[in-house]
C-alpha cells in the first residue's frame, strides 16, 4: 500500500513537527506564568481530571481500539499544537483588529480554538482516513483533543488564579479552589464537548456516500462546536448566575445527549458489525461460529482468559491478533455493504483475510480441542 504509506509517513511527520514545535511555545508560556512551585501546582490540579476523561473514552473505544499512538497523538496536538496555534493566532488578531476582551472571549477564542483542535481530525480524515469507520471514531479522537486542550488551559488558568493576575481578585489559595472546583470539578469535559460535534462532522463524513455530506458534515460539526463554545464562554461575562443557568440549561443537557449519543453508536457498532460479519461467512472469509466470540465484549475477554490459562501468553496473543483481524476485517466489510470502501480496500481485506488464516489453527475457543503447533 504505498499511498497509504507516504499518506501515514507525512502525518507522522507534520504532527510530530508540530507537537514540538507547539511543545516549545506552551512551555515557554507556561514557565512565564507563574513561580515553580505554582506551576506544579497548577499542574497537579489540572492534571487530575485527565485520567479519568480518558478512561471514558477508553471505555466507548472498546469493540475496534484506536491505535494508542494516534490517541496520544491526539492528546498532544490539543495539549501543545491546538493551545500554541490559539494562543498566537488570538494574540495576533488582537494586536491587528482591536477585539474588546468580551469579544476576544465569546467570539475569537471559539473560533480560533475549535479551529486548531478540529484541525487534527481534518488530518486524520485526509491521510489517516482507514482509521476512521463512523461517528464514535470522531468521538474518541476529538475528546483526546479536547482533553489535552482543556489540561494546558487550565494549568494557565490555576495559575493566573493563584497569582491573581486573571482580572477576578487577589488570587491565593481561595482563588485557585474556586478556578479548580469550576474548571476541574464542574467542567473539565467542556472542552471534549465542544470539538465532539467536529468528531461527530469528521465520522458521519467517513460514513457517507454523498461528496456533498462528506464535505458540509464536518463544517456543520465545526459551526456548532463554535457556537456551543462561545455560548458557553460568553455566560461567563454576564456573572455567575447567567453560567450556572447556561450550565442548567445548555451544557448539562448536551453532555448528556452526546453520551447517550455515543452508547448508542458503541452499542450500534456491536450489531453492524455482527451483521458484517455474517456476510463476510458467508462469504468463505471467516468462520460462522467464531463471530460471536469477536462482537460480543465479555465473550472476547473469555476467549483471551482462556488462551491464556490453556497455552500461556503466547497463545493470549495470538487470540488477541486473530480477535483484532476479524474486527478489523468487520468494519471494512461494512464500509464495503454500504457502498463507501476506502481506495486500499482490496488489499486491506486480503491482509486481515490473510492475517485470519494464519492465526486461525494455532487458537481455540472455550469449549474446543486446542490445536496443537
Amino acid at each position: 500500500m504505498p499511498g497509504a504509506r507516504r499518506d501515514s509517513i507525512a502525518f507522522t511527520v507534520l504532527v510530530t513537527v508540530l507537537v514540538i514545535g507547539g511543545a516549545g511555545v506552551m512551555l515557554l508560556v507556561i514557565a512565564l506564568s507563574g513561580a515553580p512551585g505554582t506551576l506544579l501546582l497548577a499542574t497537579a490540579l489540572a492534571a487530575l481530571p485527565v485520567i479519568p476523561l480518558v478512561c471514558c473514552y477508553l471505555w466507548l473505544d472498546r469493540y475496534e481500539p484506536e491505535p494508542r499512538h494516534l490517541l496520544l497523538a491526539g492528546l498532544l496536538w490539543g495539549g501543545f499544537v491546538a493551545t500554541a496555534a490559539a494562543i498566537l493566532i488570538q494574540g495576533v488578531g488582537g494586536l491587528v483588529a482591536g477585539f474588546s476582551e468580551d469579544a476576544s472571549l465569546a467570539v475569537v477564542a471559539p473560533v480560533t480554538e475549535e479551529l486548531s483542535k478540529g484541525a487534527f481530525l481534518v488530518l486524520l480524515l485526509w491521510w489517516r482516513r482507514a482509521e476512521l469507520d463512523g461517528v464514535l471514531d470522531g468521538i474518541v479522537y476529538a475528546g483526546m483533543v479536547g482533553i489535552g486542550f482543556a489540561f494546558t488551559e487550565n494549568i494557565l488558568y490555576l495559575a493566573a488564579a493563584y497569582n491573581g493576575t486573571d482580572g477576578t481578585g487577589p488570587g491565593g489559595t481561595e482563588a485557585l479552589t474556586a478556578t479548580f472546583v469550576v474548571r476541574c470539578l464542574f467542567s473539565p469535559f467542556a472542552h471534549p464537548l465542544f470539538t465532539t460535534f467536529i468528531g461527530i462532522g469528521v465520522g458521519v463524513a467517513v460514513a457517507s456516500r454523498s461528496k456533498a455530506v462528506r464535505f458540509l458534515a464536518p463544517l456543520l460539526g465545526y459551526l456548532v462546536a463554535v457556537v456551543t463554545h462561545g455560548i458557553w464562554n460568553g455566560a461567563t461575562i454576564f456573572g455567575f448566575g447567567s453560567f450556572a443557568l447556561v450550565y442548567l440549561v445548555l451544557m448539562l443537557p448536551a453532555l448528556v445527549g452526546l453520551a447517550w449519543l455515543a452508547v448508542w453508536a458503541r452499542r450500534s457498532e456491536r450489531r453492524m458489525l455482527a451483521a458484517a460479519l455474517d456476510d463476510a461467512a458467508r462469504r468463505g472469509l471467516i468462520p460462522g461460529t467464531d463471530i460471536g466470540w469477536v462482537v460480543d465484549l465479555r465473550a472476547r475477554k473469555l476467549a483471551r482468559a482462556h488462551a491464556r490459562q490453556v497455552a500461556g501468553p503466547s497463545a493470549e496473543r495470538a487470540m488477541r491478533d486473530y480477535q483484532q483481524a476479524a474486527i478489523e476485517l468487520g468494519f471494512l466489510h461494512h464500509r464495503f455493504l454500504r457502498g463507501t470502501p476506502p481506495p486500499d480496500f482490496a488489499v486491506r481485506g486480503q491482509d486481515y483475510i490473510a492475517r485470519i488464516g494464519a492465526t486461525r489453527p494455532f487458537i481455540a475457543f472455550p469449549g474446543q480441542v486446542v490445536p496443537t503447533r
